[in-house]
């Protein structure tokens, strides 16, 4: 492929199950295009395209399959409105009604169920069926991959020609309404319908966090210009803000595009992205996140990330992508679901040839006619959808669940190694606690007293770039003191130095600044006057929210935790008694690291959960990645689940009850479609069940594999 291929993303219509996708992605491979993705429940078909002049023979060949390939405006103008298979379904009821119940409850002589009546009543719906069916099985068998239509289209057409031949041979006689069948044909289409409809219906609440996340994309934005020398807000569409034009975000308004506050300063609601319930302040230079609501307060900004660069923009389309990985279990699904029409076409002849050969039906009943009816029976019976369906239904449940929590899942196989994972190994800093480092003791000497050490710490350490140094300011903010200092200057590694306006030098820094006149390094800052020893600082790193909770839960539910960190053995085993991790490995080398993970991916699935930056290597490693970064580009390359709520580690073990039981679901599902084409082809192939009973059955076996997948999206986890 050319280096100068680009992704193209197109909107197909009509596909109704996995067959559609997986004939669609027959068709553009064999036109030599790679990376195919076809996605039924979403309507979309990527691939890489080197040459845009062969995308009109490329929607063409699709179009040729039965599928229709429409535009995002189109979709947006029909958004709401009836579908199209809504309408043939709508269109075919009234004629299949009064077939119904005029064959089976008005006599053979009433004018509505004379031959020509019936063949009138049922054509329009035949004709319907076979626009519906007829062109997408044709489709179908072009691919090598049948779908569900060739088995209803021979279904309803053997019915239907099978009343036309009985018209022909028996017109005029009381004999012919025996051969009449034209009510199982236009049964069979309507309910086929009704199970689409049905099904078209439920497959799009799956899909709901999808259309939720991109609804929270805004529509306008107000766009600060200067014009003749003054300042002018012109409210512009979103797609047209380009990086670094300045924004004005008023109250009420949502955030437009990713960026930074320039001036003012608000509360905003981030709950959509992040899923963190309460509003975080916001104030100059810091960072926003378009989508996000300003709940309180006004704020400029400057545009940094826009279109397809945003993190919602990401996000969405990490989650469009998310089925592309399928997971294992799913395998076995795909390789019956594409041999299962030639299956029960073979089933439903060798039916038909059992029964008219070799069973005696007796005096009363045509060996002919029962024979056509359990072999058409066997056809419209059998479900091959609803094997299609089982796991790529759970799954965007399953992945929309924890998009709306703020957990961002690779895919249908990270779903499935999540949920049957034994070791969770954890990075310590900035992920097991916060980063974010509190003040544990000051202790001062020669009459200095501690708030004397404070104010020297808050006014020298706002000229270190440290991160100690920003959390020590951040936490004595509001500190005040009459000292002030000249001639300061941070060296890194060291400390930063100053002087008084009494010419007495003052030092803040690590034990290297004390050397000389201290034996004791198991502080974390000295501070010295005049190159004396006043106070020492022992700091520590504040543990992230739910820690324990947390770790007590996964091992509750027979996980081992483990913590991997190159600091040093007393901080991480103080760390591991105060949230009950059991085994620890410290001060080891980022090599050191990849190789616990190795041993023990080796032994038993693993996950890793790392900040997704420096822990990259480990995370790609393990079984599963999990990064708990703000969504950084490296963690979303790198980790298979990302974490957006990044101080709460409760979203960790949300994480595993979602894969967990999207696992049960999947399974679930699966058991129900094998178990019901198990027992129901036989049935109707003994001539327990009419094809219009069968027609019914199937329609809805779908429906109940949906159904169950929908039930994941409010199901209590434990």
């Amino acid at each position: 492929m050319a280096e100068n291929s680009t992704n193209i993303t197109l909107q197909v219509e009509g596909m109704d199950c996995t067959a559609c996708a997986l004939g669609i992605t027959k068709t553009l491979q064999k036109k030599g295009l790679e990376n195919v993705f076809v996605d039924f429940s979403t309507g979309e078909a990527s691939f890489l395209l080197d040459d845009k002049s062969k995308l009109p023979l490329i929607i063409k060949s699709i179009d040729d399959l039965g599928y229709k390939v429409v535009d995002s405006k189109y979709r947006e103008e029909n958004e709401g409105k009836m579908s199209t298979i809504e309408k043939r379904f709508y269109f075919t009821l009234p004629f299949t009604i009064i077939l119904f119940f005029g064959h089976m409850l008005l006599p053979h002589d009433f004018i509505l169920n004379h031959p020509f009546i019936q063949l009138a009543m049922c054509l329009p719906v035949f004709v319907t069926g076979i626009i519906q069916f007829g062109k997408s099985a044709w489709g179908s068998l072009k691919t090598g991959v049948p779908n569900m239509d060739v088995l209803i289209f021979i279904g309803s057409t053997s019915a239907f020609i099978y009343s036309i031949i009985g018209i022909w041979m028996h017109y005029g006689t009381h004999e012919v309404h025996n051969y009449l069948f034209f009510e199982t044909a236009a049964t069979i289409i309507t309910l086929v319908l009704l199970g689409n409809v049905f099904e078209h219906r439920s497959v799009r609440q799956t899909t709901t966090a999808i259309r939720e996340l991109s609804a929270i994309q805004v529509t306008k934005a107000k766009m600060i210009s200067l014009q003749m020398g003054k300042e002018v807000i012109t409210e512009v569409d979103y797609k047209n803000i380009h990086v670094g034009a300045l924004l004005q975000v008023n109250s009420g308004d949502k955030i437009p595009v990713d960026g930074e506050i320039i001036s003012g300063d608000a509360s905003i609601d981030e709950s959509m992205i992040t899923g963190e319930s309460l509003p975080v302040e916001k104030a100059l230079a810091h960072k926003v996140i378009g989508g996000t609501i300003v709940v309180s307060g006004n704020i400029r900004m400057r545009a940094e990330k826009v279109g397809d660069e945003t993190l919602l923009a990401k996000i969405i389309e990490l989650v469009k992508k998310a089925q592309q990985a399928k997971p294992n279990i799913q395998k076995l699904g795909d390789k019956i679901s594409a041999i299962f029409v030639p299956i029960v076409l073979g089933i439903s002849i060798l039916t038909f040839c059992v029964n008219y050969f070799f069973v005696d039906f007796g005096i009363s009943i045509d060996p002919l006619q029962e024979s056509i009816m359990r072999s058409i029976a066997v056809l419209v019976i059998s479900c091959p959808c609803a094997m299609g369906l089982a796991t790529p239904t759970a799954v965007m449940v399953g992945i929309g669940r924890a998009a709306k929590k703020g957990i961002l899942i690779k895919g249908g196989s990270t779903l499935e190694e999540f949920a049957k994972i034994k070791n969770i190994v954890f990075d310590k800093t900035g992920t097991l606690t916060t980063g974010d480092f509190k003040i544990k003791k000051i202790e001062s000497f020669d009459g200095v007293s501690e708030t004397e050490v404070k104010e020297i710490l808050f006014v020298l350490e706002q000229h270190s770039s440290h991160p100690i140094a920003k959390s020590i300011i951040t936490e004595l903010s509001g500190t005040t003191g009459t000292k002030k200092f000249i001639n300061i200057k941070e060296e890194k590694g060291l400390g930063i130095t100053a002087s008084d306006e009494q010419n007495n030098t003052y030092q803040v820094g690590s034990y290297k600044i004390a050397a000389q006149i201290s034996s004791n390094d198991t502080h974390n800052i000295y501070v010295l006057k005049n190159n004396l020893l006043i106070a020492t600082i022992d700091i520590e790193d504040a543990i992230k929210l739910n820690a324990r909770e947390t770790i007590t839960e996964l091992q509750g539910q027979g996980i081992t935790t483990i913590m991997l960190s190159g600091d040093n053995r007393k901080k991480c085993e103080d760390l591991a008694k105060k949230i009950n991790i059991a085994k620890v490995f410290s001060e080891q080398s980022p090599s050191q690291k990849l190789e616990v993970i190795e041993q023990l991916t080796k032994s038993a699935p693993t996950a890793m959960v790392g900040d997704g930056i420096n822990d990259a290597p480990a995370l790609a490693k393990a079984t599963v990645g999990i990064s708990l970064s703000n969504a950084t580009q490296v963690a979303i390359q790198t980790a298979q689940i990302i974490l957006l709520k990044n101080n709460d580690l409760a979203m960790l073990t949300q994480a595993h009850l979602i894969s967990k039981h999207t696992l049960i679901t999947i399974k679930q599902n699966l058991f129900w479609a094998f178990f019901y084409n198990i027992v129901a082809i036989p049935v109707a192939a003994m001539g327990l069940l009419s094809p219009t009973v069968g027609a019914l059955t199937m329609a809805f076996s779908d429906v109940i594999v949906i159904g169950n997948s929908i039930r994941l999206k409010t199901k209590k986890l434990d």
